[in-house]
Formats: structure tokens, sequence, C-alpha cells
């Protein structure tokens, strides 16, 4: 059986202004696709309203099962949908072809780690500087994968940013001239120099090692299952309710969930079961008017059997309600004399961060007029899990203009999507 390559995803506008975008993959199935696509929306700054997901099994001639995915987003003036729907199309299995038909089949390989380029960008320091310049790299598809960013006494910033390139073209001259082009728009006369290298495997590896964490930093603060109590004056979300029921499926385990709705929210949930290698064969998710989700999911294991063991029930219920309730960990610690904001969140098992992070804490700092004297992105592992850790040392010189816990709670409302 075979699918014309430009149906594998379709996007359908609104009729009516304010009305959602639909969007409907249909596809052979894999394992984490529902992730990755939800990761692809929330890399393009859309929200996911609603979503329905339905899994097949077919005929021989499928090779296994199919997936049929809709899902209804509100976008913003400046969605680039044919990019979404070319980066979509590229989370489903690979295209080839047979008589001019083209068709999906699985990836037969693994693909190779991204290659790793230094970006340094030197300029005259200004509030807001580093969003503007994260929001550009968003803009071109470059990912942040480390940065160094320190001021010097003179009023001089020096940013060492270690990046990939989701479209692989950083390594020719028009690309790397585009970059520069690009920041040089958005910050003017501030910029002095631009340049772009590649860095070999060991100086990438060298680079991207963290320093070590404050040691106010304790394991309760990632936890990955619910607590019985969660530390005092952690930002959560409103309760989350988690029930599973054997009932209503021969095959399935029936989870439903009831949660406040969160940028992400969909994603932290399917990042969730991918990790747990979890098959979704039917499911559908709705956001309402009060602000909560409710999502139905119909799921097995991977072997195609339902969740029977109580101990692994209580083990996902726990791993989903903590997750939700705290996709993201965010805190203000001191760092010697200074304040510095610290943001974390779990890195999935196949390696992908979450996107937008780094974007998102300098538009709060920006908002909130806060300023910074210098930040770091780097992965640490606590306990048995992958983080990713930002570290965003604030700009004292003149105090701070908000208490540390407006600041901490600024950030996080942000990194939510509730401002």
């Amino acid at each position: 059986m075979g699918i014309l390559h430009d149906d594998v995803v379709l996007i359908r506008q609104p009729e009516k202004e304010g009305d959602p975008t639909v969007i409907t993959v249909n596809c052979p199935d894999k394992t984490g696709l529902g992730c990755d696509l939800c990761r692809i929306i929330l890399f393009f700054g859309l929200s996911i309203v609603r979503g329905d997901f339905e899994k097949q099994v077919m005929d021989v001639s499928t090779d296994g099962k199919w997936c049929y995915i809709v899902l209804w987003v509100i976008g913003k003036p400046t969605t680039r949908w044919n990019l979404l729907k070319k980066r979509l199309m590229g989370a489903c299995p690979s295209c080839s072809s047979a008589s001019g038909i083209f068709f999906y089949r699985a990836e037969l390989q693994s693909p190779k780690p991204p290659a790793v380029f230094l970006l340094k960008l030197c300029s005259y320091d200004r509030k807001g500087l580093l969003h503007d310049v994260t929001r550009v790299l968003c803009e071109l598809e470059l990912t942040i994968k480390k940065v160094k960013v320190s001021t010097t006494p003179d009023g001089k910033v020096m940013d060492l940013l270690f990046v990939t390139d989701t479209r692989e073209l950083l390594h020719t001259k028009k690309r790397q001239e585009d970059t520069c082009e690009q920041l040089k728009g958005i910050m003017g006369d501030s910029m002095i120099s631009c340049d772009i290298e590649m860095v070999g495997p060991e100086i990438a590896a060298c680079s991207l090692a963290s320093s070590s964490l404050p040691s106010a930093i304790t394991e309760d603060m990632f936890r990955l299952e619910m607590p019985e109590e969660l530390p005092s004056g952690s930002l959560t979300t409103n309760r989350v309710s988690v029930t599973m029921d054997n009932s209503l499926s021969p095959s399935h385990t029936l989870v439903q969930i009831v949660c406040q709705d969160h940028k992400g929210l969909l994603y932290d949930i399917m990042r969730t079961l991918k990790d747990y290698n979890i098959q979704i064969s039917y499911g559908r998710f709705s956001t309402k008017q009060s602000g909560n989700c409710e999502i139905d999911l119909f799921i097995m294991q991977a072997d195609g059997k339902k969740i029977v063991d109580p101990s692994k029930q209580n083990s996902l219920s726990s791993r989903l309600q903590m997750e939700l309730l705290q996709p993201l960990r965010v805190t203000i610690v001191s760092r010697g004399p200074d304040t510095e904001l610290l943001v974390a969140n779990p890195v999935e098992l196949s390696g992908n961060g979450r996107p937008l992070v780094f974007h998102d804490i300098t538009l709060a700092l920006k908002m909130l007029n806060v300023c910074i004297f210098s930040a770091e992105i780097g992965r640490h592992v606590i306990g048995d899990r992958e983080w990713e850790v930002y570290r965003v040392l604030l700009d004292e010189g003149d105090g701070l203009p908000l208490p540390r816990s407006k600041i901490e709670e600024g950030a996080w409302k942000m990194l939510m999507g509730w401002k």
C-alpha cells in the first residue's frame, strides 16, 4: 500500500479568524511518533487545543501498524506553515519511491549526530540583547546546545554559542553569512563581530561538558516520581488526576488524565510514554474553557499487552503526575554573593531536550527588566536520568528590580505559557 508524499501531512487553515488550524498526519507508526510530532509543534510555538490519535493494524502490505493523528493548533501570524509541514514529514518514517509512487517505510539506520558549530558574537551590552539573539537563532532553526555569556567591565558582551543546524547548511558560507546578517539586523550598531566555525568531535565533547551544580541544589529537586509531599515553595501546576482502568478493553489499559493546561502539555505526556516504551492505540485530548485538559488514552506495553502489574501502574501514574505538576524545575539560588536563576528539564531517553526553554527564560527576564550577567546551558546526570540545566547569573549592578520570588514566578509562568 502506498501513500502520496504530500498526503502524509496535511495542514488545513481555518475558515474563521481565531479558529484552530487542523494538522493531519497519516503514515505508518513508529515508537515515539506522537512525541516527535508534538515536540516539533512546540518548537514552532504552537498550542495544541485538541487532538485525536488512532492506530490500526493493516494487512501485510502496509508492513504493520498505521497511524492517523489529527491535531487542532493555534498558530501565530508569523508561523511558517510550509516549513512546519516539512519538519513534520521528516519525523515520519522516511520516504522511498517505487514506480513513481511515494510511500513511507521504517528507518534502517539511526541518524548520525549533527555537526556542532561555535558562534562567537561580540557586542555592546543592552537590555534584552540575549533574548533577541536567541529569538533570531530559533527562527533560523539553529539549536543552542550550550551557551557561555560573559560581560566585560567596559560594557561589552562576548557570547559563545555552540549550535546545531536543523537544515544542515551551517557549514556553507552562504548560511553563515545569512545568520550573521540576521543577527546584525536585530542587534544593529551594538554588534562588533560575528564569527562561525565548525568544531571537531573532541572539541565539541569537551566544550559541551558541564560545570558542577551549586551545592544548594539537591536530588529532591530532580525527582521523577511523585513524592508524598513536594518540597516547600515548589512551583507546580494545579492538582493532576491520573487514573487507570483495565475493565473497558481486553487488550488495552485506559489512562484518564485531568489537569491544568500548560505550554507543551501533550508533549510532556507523549515523551513520558515514549520513555516507558508505551504504545498508544487510541487517544483523545481536549482543552476546556476553565483552563483544564482532559485526556483519554488506550495504551499497551511493547509486548502488546495491557498493564496489569500494580507496581508498573503506580510507577507510570506517579511519573505522569510529576511530569504534569512540574514539567520543568525553576528556582533561584545564591551563587556566592550573586543571584542565579536555575531552570532544569528532563532529557528524553532519545537525547532530545525540551524546545524553546532558553528562549522563554530570556524573554521572561527581558519583560521583568532583569539584566543577565552570564548564562550557561549544560547537561547533568542526576540519579539515573539526564537533565538539561540552564543557569543564568543575574546582573545586580543597580540592584534587582523585583524580589527573587517574583523573578522565579515570572520565569515559571513564561515557561508554562501563562503570560
